[in-house]
């Protein structure tokens, strides 16, 4: 049997523990953010959510008195 059979053999045979050699190798190439920068883009994420949130709520609130005016209105015809 040639060495490189074996070595095919041997990758699949185990598919979880190669996954998880190659899963770490392609961890070893991400370049990670320091302290500094995943706090101030921790900031950006929740100003976005918090004024996504007020925009969304802004407009909830308006669509919801116009449409409980509009039926008032339909009523009290």
């Amino acid at each position: 049997m040639s060495r490189s059979k074996t070595t095919a053999q041997a990758n699949q045979s185990n598919p979880v523990a190669r996954y998880l050699r190659e899963t770490r190798g392609e961890l070893r190439k991400v370049t990670w953010p320091t302290r500094d920068e995943a706090w101030r883009l921790t900031a950006i994420v929740l100003a976005v959510t918090l004024a996504t949130a007020v925009f969304l709520w802004f407009f909830d609130t308006v669509f919801s008195h116009g449409l409980n005016l509009l039926i008032s209105q339909m009523v009290g015809v």
